[in-house]
């Protein structure tokens, strides 16, 4: 990949949090990195001067830039320390295992203890993390610990030693931070009930345990206890704050693939992620050509196939979005909740994400290309027969019923012509009236083009709903352009399509193309409106205050403004300069009126 392509990648990247892979001329990944912003950081690295020379080399090796974007900043730091474990390129520090993220740990035990670790362990334990902060985790354990009393000793509380008397209780039992039940003083039931209460802290469900500890804070605050009421306060605010799961490391799903794919007419984009010992190891996303209109299931079961071959996984479980047939011995998971539905929902974003960026990039190498897409959409999404490659947009400008005029803006290919826009001074009507303003200028504008034998559009964008739409038809009707041209409404409220004989309207999404150029249309039609309408209005003041003084007409008024340009400086202006241009006559009563 040249530099060229380096500098495409770069327009296209993200504003996201991510993980960024720079990769040399080989294909072997040099640096893993994580950011905020990934279009930001990434940049960074090509437009800013380096004072290390390692840094500088590292920038010059790289041919070719991949990301995989994350919902947070702690997801992306998270991903990075799974990547540069598994690929330790040479450009990373090295993270070794004995470095890993700190989990909290429910021992499988008897009367479970509950501690940090950095160690997981699969022997039915359960482990809730990582955190990226010990920080984090002692706040919680001390809480806990706070609210439920529970045993920090490790000795094998089983029901035969308890009996049998083989321990005795420690100091934390006499400072009331243990039950005892080693001595069996604390039954099983109720030591077990407070463990599912602390598992519901953990994972975020902490209502009682926070009703707990304001019922307790009060108290405080009533002994004027406040020292102790502001500790408490602040362990509140922590629990409210803290997250405690990450979808991107998850050591209950285990070396699992996901898949997901995104799709337009021409194109369908399938991401994979790869997930190993609960953690996300590779992301790669392909683009398909449709040869034979392939729906989503044809192309991500195609795909599925492709991708685990090409990266030879082994994995006996998939995650995909919908029901796909594959070949093998492989179970299909759909996942509906929980964080494995959410590993669907970020491989579909990262499809998306890939998806607008290749966009981007066709848009610079490959304009044809893109506005063949464009065109091929938006005639899908607006029920065309032809291709719109040629629209022109109406919108009617009157403020107060004064100085009425109209816009007409054109788009070519998907672009404004602004060559071609025009502007109508309304000739017919009287007063603000704006179904019989568009119907004037649909009329004189067709008419025009028909005469000079000029090409007709292949669709009318109206600024303005079924009125307005009624209107401008009455004018195709009369040249006999009815069903040669498309013409559809959009009023302004809720941007609803309408179509001739339709009350119905047709509600295009949000994000899509089609919408975001048809909006495009009307805000230039209304811009380039606006700017003539405001002119006109301005002319029409300063040739009043000219036309006001005696003597002077509307002639004398316009040579006075082609020698003056503005009412300011013929006011600024001396006698004899204004003579110059008028006459002595006129002259002397111009002068008289400013001064």
């Amino acid at each position: 990949m040249s530099t060229t392509s380096v500098e495409i990648l770069l327009q296209t990247l993200p504003d996201s949090p991510g993980v960024y892979q720079f990769y040399d001329k080989e294909g072997k990944i040099l640096y893993v990195g994580k950011a905020k912003n990934l279009k930001k950081r990434v940049s960074s690295y090509f437009h800013k001067h380096h004072e290390y020379g390692k840094t500088r080399v590292l920038v010059k090796k790289i041919v070719d830039i991949k990301h995989i974007v994350v919902p947070t900043e702690t997801d992306a730091l998270l991903l990075e320390n799974n990547l540069i474990k598994k690929y330790q390129p040479r450009y990373n520090v090295l993270l070794k295992d004995d470095k890993s993220y700190p989990w909290i740990c429910i021992k499988n035990e008897r009367f479970p203890r509950i501690f940090s670790t950095r160690r997981v362990i699969k022997d039915g334990s359960e482990y809730f993390g990582p955190y990226t902060s010990m920080k984090t985790i002692r706040t919680l354990l001390e809480l806990i610990k706070g609210l439920y009393p529970l045993r920090t000793c490790n000795y094998d509380l089983s029901a035969e030693k308890i009996n049998a008397g083989k321990y005795k209780v420690c100091l934390e039992y006499h400072l009331g931070n243990c039950k005892g039940p080693c001595e069996g003083l604390q039954p099983i039931g109720e030591y077990e009930a407070q463990v599912r209460a602390i598992r519901e802290i953990i994972k975020g469900n902490f209502k009682d345990s926070l009703q707990h500890f304001k019922a307790q804070m009060k108290v405080y605050a009533d002994e004027m206890k406040f020292e102790e009421a502001q500790k408490i306060k602040e362990k509140i605010e922590v629990l409210e704050n803290y997250q405690a799961k990450s979808t991107i490391v998850n050591p209950k799903i285990s070396n699992v693939d996901v898949f997901s794919v995104v799709s337009d007419e021409a194109y369908g984009y399938v991401n994979f992620l790869q997930l190993s010992y609960g953690s996300i190891i590779r992301a790669h996303t392909i683009e398909m050509k449709k040869k034979l209109q392939e729906t989503d299931e044809e192309l991500l079961e195609l795909a599925i196939t492709e991708l685990r071959q090409r990266f030879h996984s082994q994995s006996r479980e998939i995650y995909v979005p919908f029901p796909v047939e594959v070949s093998g011995d492989v179970k299909v998971t759909i996942p509906k909740l929980g964080d494995k539905r959410r590993l669907v929902e970020l491989s579909e974003r990262n499809a998306r994400f890939y998806r607008q960026e290749r966009f981007k990039q066709v848009k610079i190498t490959d304009p044809d290309r893109h506005v063949k897409r464009i065109m091929t959409q938006m005639k899908q999404d607006l029920r065309l027969k032809e291709e719109p490659r040629h629209i022109e947009c109406f919108d009617n400008s009157n403020i107060q019923g004064t100085n009425p005029v109209a816009a007409c803006v054109v788009f070519k290919d998907g672009k404004p012509s602004k060559k071609d826009y025009r502007h109508f001074n309304i000739k017919t009507v009287e007063g603000p009236d704006d179904f019989a303003s568009m119907e004037e200028v649909v009329f004189r504008r067709y008419k025009r083009l028909v005469e000079e034998g000029q090409s007709l559009p292949q669709l009318i964008v109206i600024d303005g709903g079924k009125g307005q739409l009624s209107s401008a038809l009455k004018s195709l009707d009369v040249l006999g352009l009815r069903g040669k041209i498309a013409i559809v409404g959009i009023a302004k409220r809720l941007e609803e399509i309408y179509y001739p004989g339709d009350s119905v309207p047709l509600y295009l999404d949000k994000k899509s193309e089609t919408l975001k150029i048809i909006q495009h249309l009307r805000n230039e039609a209304h811009r380039f409106g606006i700017t003539f309408h405001r002119n006109k209005r301005s002319n029409a003041a300063i040739d009043s205050e000219l036309t006001n003084i005696e003597g002077v007409g509307q002639k004398t008024a316009e040579e006075l403004l082609k020698e003056f340009r503005s009412v300011k400086r013929i006011r600024e202006a001396g006698l004899e300069d204004i003579s110059k241009v008028i006459g002595d006559a006129k002259a002397r009563k111009v002068y008289d009126y400013f001064h």
